[in-house]
């Protein structure tokens, strides 16, 4: 709640939109990162850990007030008596973005029994040539780095990189090209 009270109140808003859209499955997960850099440029004191909580939260709050029918008035009276520690203009919010958007949360049987695991964002990639290192002053050296995006389970999005030598790039190369040519049978 102390870190709740930090955030402004139209940062908050759009970090409860952003849950509402994860929860939607409209975007793959809420960029703390991103909000967290903003917040931290207009001078609060948040790191992403605390953020991170605060979405998760957020995140069981709606899809159990999704999962359970919850009225915009249910949620916030149980919300009122269960958590007095929230700050005002959270509460204000929370009302706001439930009343508007509550009701479009789809909470399928499906949705509910799935195995959580990440989701692929998007892949960046680049060539380099490692010229020389303090023990070896000519290695001309090619490499490929690969910078997957991935959004945890929780919505989280990080980024997860790794260097591949040439003949391990033109292997993980090959195994797209299979995963293309099944994907294109189906």
């Amino acid at each position: 709640a102390d870190k709740i009270n930090l955030i402004p109140q139209d940062l908050f808003a759009e970090l409860c939109e952003q849950v509402i859209q994860q929860l939607n499955h409209k975007i793959p997960g809420v960029n703390t990162a991103e909000l967290c850099q903003r917040m931290q440029t207009s001078g609060i004191e948040i790191n992403i850990g605390d953020l991170a909580k605060i979405a998760n939260i957020l995140s069981f709050l709606f899809s159990t007030a999704a999962r359970n029918n919850l009225s915009t008035e249910e949620l916030i009276t149980t919300l009122g008596s269960a958590v007095s520690t929230l700050p005002k203009h959270a509460l204000q919010v929370i009302r706001h973005v439930w009343n508007e958007q509550g009701k479009s949360i789809a909470v399928s049987e499906d949705a509910r029994n799935m195995a959580t695991v990440g989701q692929f964002v998007d892949m960046k990639w680049k060539l380099g040539v490692a010229m020389s290192s303090d023990t070896c002053r000519s290695l001309k050296y090619p490499y490929v780095t690969v910078t997957l995006t991935m959004a945890d389970p929780s919505g989280q999005i990080t980024d997860k990189s790794f260097e591949m030598t040439i003949p391990q790039f033109k292997n993980f190369f090959r195994q797209f090209k299979e995963m293309a040519s099944v994907l294109e049978t189906v």
